[in-house]
C-alpha cells in the first residue's frame, strides 16, 4: 500500500509537470532525480489508471458533412465517426470503435448516476477498454440477461458488469436471467418476484444507457445468436415477422417496433421505451451487417448518441439516400 501511494504521488507529479507545465521528460527526470525511462513509465501508468484523460477537439469532426447528415437526419445529440481504413477489415473497425466508445463513456459518467448496460459482444469490448474513474454513489445495472458463451473471448455477463462497476467504484445490480426463456409463462412468473422487480425498477432509473445493435446477419453475428439460445423455429419466426436485429435481446422490425413479435414475450430485455427516458442513450456500432438494425433503432429514436466506424457510417448514409 505504501509503495502504491508513492507510485501514485510520483505519477501525478510527473503528469502535472508534463501536461500542465509542458516540461520535457528529460527535465522532469532531472528534477525528480529519476531516469528518463522512469518518467515515460509513470506517464503511461497514469494514463492506464485514469489519472490522465486525453481529449482531441477536432473542428473538422464537428463540421464533417457525414456527421452532420446523420446527426440532423435522425435528430441525435452527438455522432462520433471513428476514422479507419475500409481495407483494414471489420475486426479492426470493431477494435477502434470500442476504444473510442470507452473514452466517450468516461466523459459522461459522473457521481450519483445510474448506468444501464445492455450486455453483448461489442459492449464487452467497450468495458474491457475502460480506464478507471473513481465516482461516488453511482450504480451499474444490467439490462439484459445471458449466460457465458463457450469458446469465445466474451466475458460472462456477471463478470462484465462487475468489471464495469469496479472501474467506477460503483454498485453493481446483476440480472441473472437467461437470454430467452423457454416459456413466456416462466418469464411472467419471474418478473413478479420482488428481487427481479427491484432490478427492473433500477433499470427504469438509468440516466445513461450503453448498448449496441444485435444482428444475426453475416459472418460476424452478435452474442445472442452465438450460443444455443435460439431454435430453427425462432429464426423462421424472426423472418416471418420482419426482424432486422435486436436491442438488449428484444427483436425489432425495420421501423423499430417490437410489439406483437412472439419471441419478445420470452426475451429478457426491457421495454424499449426505457431508451427514450434516459438522458443519454449511447449506441456503439461497428460492421455493415448491423446497418439494418441501426436504421430501425434510429427511426424509433432509441439512441441519442451514435459511435460508429467510418465505412459503416458511409453505408448508413447510402442506405438513407436510397430510401
Amino acid at each position: 500500500m505504501e509503495f502504491e501511494q508513492r507510485q501514485l504521488g510520483k505519477a501525478v507529479q510527473a503528469a502535472q509537470m508534463y501536461y500542465y507545465q509542458n516540461l520535457p521528460m528529460k527535465q522532469i527526470a532531472s528534477e525528480l532525480n529519476v531516469s528518463h525511462s522512469t518518467i515515460s513509465r509513470l506517464l503511461e501508468w497514469a494514463r492506464q489508471q485514469g489519472l490522465v484523460e486525453i481529449r482531441i477537439n477536432d473542428p473538422r469532426g464537428r463540421s464533417s458533412p457525414l456527421v452532420q447528415l446523420i446527426k440532423l437526419h435522425f435528430k441525435l445529440k452527438n455522432v462520433q465517426i471513428v476514422p479507419v481504413s475500409e481495407m483494414a477489415g471489420e475486426s479492426v473497425w470493431h477494435d477502434r470503435v470500442t476504444r473510442v466508445a470507452a473514452s466517450y463513456l468516461n466523459r459522461f459518467m459522473e457521481s450519483d448516476l445510474v448506468l444501464g448496460v445492455a450486455w453483448g459482444k461489442t459492449i464487452n469490448s467497450v468495458i474491457n477498454n475502460l480506464t478507471p474513474k473513481t465516482l461516488f454513489n453511482s450504480h451499474i445495472v444490467q439490462l439484459n440477461g445471458g449466460e457465458n458463451i463457450s469458446g469465445t473471448a466474451i466475458s460472462h455477463a456477471n463478470e462484465l458488469m462487475t468489471l464495469c462497476a469496479n472501474n467506477y467504484n460503483a454498485r453493481v445490480h446483476l440480472f441473472p436471467v437467461p437470454s430467452y426463456f423457454d416459456f413466456a409463462e416462466t418469464k411472467e412468473a419471474m418478473w413478479r418476484e420482488r428481487s427481479v422487480r427491484r432490478i427492473l425498477e433500477m433499470q427504469n432509473r438509468s440516466d445513461i444507457i450503453l448498448f449496441s445493435i444485435g444482428s444475426y446477419l453475416g459472418p460476424n453475428v452478435s452474442a445472442a445468436y452465438m450460443g444455443d439460445y435460439l431454435t430453427k423455429q425462432d429464426y423462421e419466426q424472426m423472418e416471418a415477422y420482419g426482424v432486422v436485429g435486436d436491442i438488449a435481446n428484444v427483436m425489432i422490425r425495420e421501423d423499430g417496433t417490437y410489439d406483437g413479435i412472439p419471441m419478445n414475450e420470452r426475451a429478457c430485455g426491457p421495454e424499449l421505451s426505457l431508451f427514450h427516458n434516459a438522458n443519454r442513450s449511447i449506441c456503439v456500432v461497428s460492421g455493415s451487417n448491423k446497418i439494418p438494425g441501426l436504421k430501425a433503432a434510429l427511426k424509433a429514436r432509441y439512441l441519442t448518441d451514435l459511435i460508429i466506424d467510418e465505412p459503416s457510417a458511409r453505408k448508413l448514409v447510402e442506405s438513407i439516400q436510397h430510401d
